[in-house]
């Protein structure tokens, strides 16, 4: 009926693995004119047939790092795809399935067994120098070096010391491996722990950015209390203003900060009505005789900045025999406040007039000596 012939796969029991090549002939006999749901048996018979075939090409792969059975599956798989592409005019079917089957082996150990990502290169070199290895312990009676290995293969060193770092790679250990011993401990444990404090990088390094935008004053105020651990009374004390006054610039400052960091471009700094206690920038000239003297009070930041400049370019431009710059008033400069000294400097050095700097507080000598500003004592 359909037209079938009788040629059946032989049963597995009392054949060889001689046999295989008439078993897949006749299963390709016995499957000719059937229907595809008829043809599911016979391939079965035959793949039953073929399994002892399979796991013997599997054995030949074990103690590699992989466990047996697995080996086992990846083989039956390869004998699968090889009853399911047989063709009997390209051949003997023991041939072809010997090629599927150590193939599919090869792609489990290259593909499934790593524990981490090496790059396809690196694997196949990696077989390659094992192979090497393994030859040339033979032949010289110990480990090779990597310059032997390079000669063999016919490859740089480089890529030698990089298969070998990489090999590592196949079977990495266990974070909850014992260290040894009678010890509880892991090996995860020697390694180390997460450092909470990555977290925050972000905003450590925003907020240093941005506090290079606040005036001398705030910046002090805010090292002073939060790095330094003052109280208020003590920045009150230290500033000659009231604790009031400290708590309303720390407030305006650290909320500043919280806008600025939320904000795609910092908001600019208002100096706000506190500003009318002591702490604001004030400049005055006097002149005596032919001598000029600009006195300097306050916190010269950026705002007060272009007032000190515009008031030692004036003095400078008079031609007096000496421009005197009094600064016991003045409680700290920031970079404008500095950068205003440096423009008066340089337009006395320009007009011949002589430029001093003199009562300077320490606080202030230390920042103007780091510019290279020189300050009188007097």
């Amino acid at each position: 009926m359909f037209g079938q012939t009788t040629t059946s796969t032989p049963p597995p029991t009392d054949r060889g693995l001689e046999d295989l090549d008439a078993a897949a002939l006749a299963y390709a006999a016995r499957i000719e004119g059937l229907p595809p749901e008829r043809r599911q048996e016979a391939r079965d018979d035959l793949v039953r047939f073929a399994l002892p075939f399979a796991g013997r090409l599997a054995r030949r792969y074990r103690g590699r790092g992989e466990p047996l059975e697995d080996l086992e599956q990846v083989a039956r798989l390869g004998l699968v795809n090889a009853v399911d592409r047989y063709d009997p005019e390209r051949g003997s079917f023991t041939a072809y399935a010997a090629i599927t089957i150590v193939g599919e082996i090869k792609r489990h150990f290259r593909d499934r067994t790593w524990g981490v990502h090496v790059p396809r290169r690196l694997r196949d070199l990696i077989l390659e120098v094992g192979q090497a290895t393994a030859a040339l312990t033979s032949e010289l009676s110990r480990a090779p070096t990597v310059a032997e290995l390079a000669e063999r293969l016919e490859t740089p060193e480089e890529e030698i010391l990089a298969a070998l770092e990489s090999a590592a790679g196949y079977s990495p250990a266990s974070l909850n491996a014992p260290v040894g011993g009678e010890s509880s401990a892991e090996f995860g444990d020697l390694v180390g722990e997460s450092d909470n404090a990555l977290e925050s990088v972000d905003d450590r390094v925003t907020v240093s950015g941005l506090l290079h935008r606040l005036p001398w004053r705030e910046r002090r105020i805010l090292a002073m209390r939060f790095y330094g651990n003052q109280t208020q009374a003590e920045i009150a004390a230290r500033f000659g203003i009231s604790q009031m006054h400290v708590s309303r610039l720390l407030s305006r400052a650290l909320t500043w900060l919280r806008q600025a960091m939320l904000a795609d471009a910092p908001p600019p700094w208002q100096n706000g009505a506190a500003e009318a206690e002591p702490g604001k920038t004030k400049i005055s000239v006097k002149q005596n005789g032919d001598r000029v003297v600009v006195e300097v009070g306050g916190e010269v930041d950026r705002d007060g900045a272009d007032q000190l400049r515009k008031a030692m370019l004036e003095a400078v431009t008079g031609q007096p025999r000496e421009v005197v710059v009094d600064l016991v008033g003045a409680g700290g400069f920031d970079a404008g406040g500095i950068a205003a000294l440096m423009a008066g400097r340089d337009a006395a050095a320009r007009t011949g007039v002589p430029l001093r700097l003199t009562r300077v507080q320490p606080a202030v000598r230390r920042s103007l000596a780091a510019a290279g500003l020189p300050a009188g004592a007097d």
